[in-house]
């Protein structure tokens, strides 16, 4: 695709990322430090790609979102995966509302529907029971969906 990677500019390295999926600004900026480019060359690589609208962290947001419901992952465990990808809290409030809105997400069914798929009954002993709270807390549903997940099966 380019010359040779050792000739190629932070704008060339950003476009051939940003040609396969979303990336967050964090994460290509990550990406073009590992190959040694300055700091300020970065920044206005970014800065370029965001104003002609090739990179949006607002995006990349709304597209995380959808990838992880479609996991059958709670927003506990999307939030946080959000913000290891460097999206400030603004953008993934803002991201979160509308993708519920537009999707019409439902985080209780979408719990209990993820608990379907993994397990037939909601356990017969507490040990049981305790295995499929963990199982639904680790893709970051919190009590209550977790209670009504259970409920449901």
């Amino acid at each position: 695709m380019f010359a040779s990677s050792r000739d190629a500019t932070p704008r060339d390295i950003a476009l051939q990322l940003l040609s396969r999926r979303e990336y967050s600004r964090a994460e290509i900026a990550q990406r073009l430090t590992k190959k040694a480019f300055e700091n300020a060359d970065i920044e206005a690589c970014l800065d370029t790609l965001e104003e002609q609208g090739l990179q949006s962290d607002v995006r990349f947001a709304e597209s995380f979102i959808r990838s992880r419901i479609i996991r059958g992952q709670g927003v506990i465990r999307i939030k946080g995966e959000l913000r290891q990808r460097g999206i400030d809290q603004e953008i993934l409030s803002n991201a979160l509302v509308a993708v519920e809105e537009n999707e019409g997400v439902d985080w209780f069914e979408l719990a209990s529907a993820t608990l379907a798929r993994r397990f037939s009954s909601p356990g017969d002993t507490p040990k049981e029971r305790a295995k499929r709270e963990r199982f639904l807390a680790s893709r970051g549903f919190d009590f209550e969906q977790i209670r009504y997940a259970l409920s449901c099966l």
